[in-house]
């Protein structure tokens, strides 16, 4: 009767069922913590924020909401767009800089970042060790574009004129420092030109002045000419890009009008800030690579007047940094003072 006393209801010796008890507890226990534990560590498990650096309603603000509306699908949360306009985008790029290489922190770069770069002298980071870059989403050429009635018909008018000019043939854009004056300034130097910039405070301006008869030629992308020129306004005389533009397919490259190896083309891409996990890195270029693969967003892109082309992050980061050299190159060979 002792020994039969001295087992528990199901036979075992009292310390046994509690030992037994106490691992059926602390594996219950871990069934129970792990879906909060793996909740933690699948990415994103939050609201992922994308800076932009220029003005709501611009195209970088809108293809930062576009493209990010449509990850969100993907990734199960949402990206929310910030504007934070300044100093030609490095604004943004600084906060994006400074933020928590987590993945919740977004930059989405122009070309102009490579740019600023180049031209700008005293920025609270670095170009390219200072960020993780992610994909590209699109790039986009632009437009050399004169009034209805100017006698040139072609870029092959244009250059003659301008390499034989006195003083050099005035042109404008949307300012000094942006990826249109140095597209400007290669074109310049590429084909042996006389070119005097006239820098104005957007496109907006420079197409209004170009209008105006203020200046012979701008070069702008095609958002901010395209209706001029379906409206018989404009003349679109070459796309700046190495290939000819889907939505002009009819207007010649530059360099299929004499300028050997000329392209320039602007773009847009995701960026984070440096030291980023290559597991956030690869959810969201995947995610990027989806969101492209959608019609509409596509459709939309090429309304903006370019084409979606998702890429590695290694292709980007290549892109970033040569794109640097070549613009760091051209200020110094054009003698455009840093800012």
């Amino acid at each position: 009767m002792k020994a039969a006393a001295s087992r528990g209801a199901h036979g075992h010796p009292p310390a046994l069922q509690r030992r037994t008890l106490l691992a059926g507890a602390l594996a219950s226990g871990a069934a129970l913590a792990a879906p909060s534990v793996f909740a933690q560590a699948v990415y994103p498990n939050r609201p992922i924020r994308a800076l932009q650096g220029f003005a709501v309603g611009g195209n970088a603000d809108a293809i930062a909401r576009l493209v990010g509306a449509e990850m969100s699908k993907v990734l199960g949360q949402p990206i929310v767009v910030e504007s934070l306009a300044g100093a030609g985008g490095t604004k943004a790029a600084g906060e994006v800089a400074r933020a928590a290489p987590d993945g919740y922190t977004l930059l989405l770069a122009t070309g102009g970042h490579s740019v600023a770069g180049a031209l700008q002298s005293k920025l609270p980071y670095d170009t390219v060790a200072s960020f993780q870059a992610v994909s590209t989403i699109t790039f986009f050429p632009f437009l050399i574009v004169v009034r209805a009635d100017s006698p040139w018909r072609s870029l092959a008018d244009l250059l003659p004129a301008a390499r034989h000019a006195a003083e050099g043939v005035a042109w404008g854009s949307a300012g000094v420092g942006t990826t249109h004056h140095l597209a400007g300034e290669l074109l310049a130097k590429s084909a042996g030109l006389k070119l005097l910039h006239v820098p104005y405070r957007g496109d907006a301006m420079a197409t209004t002045a170009l209008l105006g008869g203020e200046v012979p030629f701008i070069i702008a992308p095609a958002t901010a000419v395209e209706a001029h020129v379906r409206a018989g306004k404009l003349r679109a005389l070459a796309v700046t890009g190495a290939q000819r533009w889907l939505g002009m397919p009819e207007v010649p490259t530059v360099a299929q009008q004499g300028v050997a190896g000329y392209d320039v083309r602007s773009w847009a891409g995701w960026l984070l800030p440096a030291g980023a996990p290559k597991s956030v890195v690869q959810r969201l270029n995947e995610a990027t690579r989806l969101a492209l693969l959608s019609p509409d967003v596509r459709g939309r892109l090429r309304q903006m007047g370019g084409e979606a082309q998702a890429g590695t992050p290694d292709d980007m980061h290549t892109l970033v940094a040569q794109e640097l050299r070549k613009w760091t190159q051209l200020a110094r060979d054009a003698g455009i003072p840093k800012l």
